[in-house]
């Protein structure tokens, strides 16, 4: 069962509704979103809202926007409201560790180990990422090296766009990690994603944020599972339209 069981919104406290994020239409008059299910995915198109959530929920953990976990000190200077402000985390248990992965920054985390590798002894700091720095791996590896060695706790895992770096086959591989984990009781995951590998992970609850307001999607409805699927059973017929300017395709 899911730790953090619901994410609930105060509108009272946004200061200034007409303006980001306070104005984000899938999240927009939403008093409550529940978490029923130990892994939970969010899906829309960049600018829906997915990522702006998922770091007010990293914010009220704990986690830094950079990313990283409670312990992490690497953050940005930028000073802005955030839904952070008006959200509210209704747990049970209370849980205290897990990590906020954000792969647009992961290059400015990675950096950020090995200078805490230079201030102290090098394994401390590598031993939870594979036992060395995560610039010496490709990035599909130190992807993996951080699910594998640093998702052990029993946590919260905030994920942001994780198959950026994962081949199809590693994104199978990652998808092994989270059953393993949540099947243990281990862990909670709430994942951003444009990913029809990831979102097909058994008994997930999707939410759509091409929605006004958001809500729950079936794997099979999702924009990820129709293109795909339509794409690979007739690329040839998909390229034409495409090609052709028949169909009117979102950029």
């Amino acid at each position: 069962m899911p730790f953090l069981k619901s994410i609930r919104f105060d509108w009272k406290k946004a200061k200034g509704r007409d303006a980001f994020p306070f104005n984000i239409p899938a999240l927009r008059g939403l008093k409550e979103i529940e978490l029923s299910c130990d892994v939970t995915f969010l899906v829309g198109e960049n600018g829906s809202g997915k990522s702006t959530l998922l770091e007010a929920v990293a914010a009220k953990c704990g986690f830094t926007s950079m990313g990283g976990g409670r312990s992490t000190l690497l953050n940005t200077d930028i000073q802005e409201p955030t839904l952070e402000d008006i959200i509210t985390l209704s747990w049970l248990p209370k849980v205290k560790t897990g990590f906020f992965l954000r792969a647009e920054t992961f290059f400015d985390f990675a950096s950020y180990i090995d200078r805490l590798a230079k201030e102290g002894p090098p394994m401390d700091a590598y031993r939870p990422y594979g036992g060395k720095s995560l610039h010496q791996q490709s990035h599909g590896e130190a992807f993996l090296s951080l699910f594998l060695n640093r998702f052990n706790d029993k946590g919260i895992y905030l994920l942001d766009e994780p198959e950026a770096a994962l081949s199809p086959q590693r994104q199978l591989a990652f998808l092994g990690v989270i059953n393993q984990l949540a099947a243990s009781g281990k862990a909670q995951f709430i994942i951003a994603t444009h990913s029809p590998i990831l979102l097909a992970y058994p008994e997930a609850v999707i939410y759509n944020f091409d929605e006004t307001p958001m809500g729950t999607i079936e794997y099979e409805n999702t924009d990820h599972f129709f293109i795909t699927r339509q794409f690979l059973n007739d690329r040839e017929s998909f390229f034409k339209e495409l090609f052709n300017g028949e169909e009117n395709w979102r950029l």
